[in-house]
């Protein structure tokens, strides 16, 4: 299992992706180019004094990102607003990637061609999102669970 945020643009998002992906042992792909400057003192900064916990992997681009060699095995799933099924009726694979879009634009028509999958996090009515890294951590906990990954941590 793996997290990737697509040219996120706030740089405390990142921080707490970071963070969510240290504490439950999942890598994370970061495509760029991100809204803010991604120096690796700004890294550094965004990831406090979880960076040397979590495994991150920059990529200068999509391109880079679906062709490394980690995505050979595993779907990408989309994590959108309007994702064909509902995150809790999806069978999730260990070797599942969930890609999140921008926070300002969504997610931009190559992550929908190129993922193998949508899903949702449910709302009330009339609300348009989650931020995205509470929609990581939601989707991921269930993800986490239907793999068994839960029981290797702690």
């Amino acid at each position: 299992m793996r997290l990737a945020l697509y040219q996120p643009d706030i740089p405390q998002n990142l921080g707490a992706a970071i963070r969510l992906s240290a504490c439950l042992g999942v890598p994370l792909d970061v495509i760029e180019p991100c809204g803010f400057p991604l120096t690796d003192a700004s890294l550094k900064r965004a990831a406090l004094d979880y960076g040397d916990k979590a495994r991150v992997m920059r990529h200068a681009s999509f391109e880079t990102f679906a062709t490394a060699p980690e995505r050979e095995a595993g779907r990408l799933v989309l994590v959108e607003t309007d994702g064909a099924t509902r995150f809790q009726n999806f069978d999730f694979s260990t070797g599942d990637t969930l890609i999140f879009g921008r926070e300002s634009a969504g997610s931009p028509g190559e992550l929908y061609r190129a993922a193998h999958a949508s899903v949702r996090v449910p709302m009330v009515r009339g609300l348009r999102s989650l931020n995205v890294v509470a929609a990581a951590a939601v989707v991921l906990t269930e993800a986490l669970r239907q793999t068994g990954a839960w029981e290797k941590l702690d």
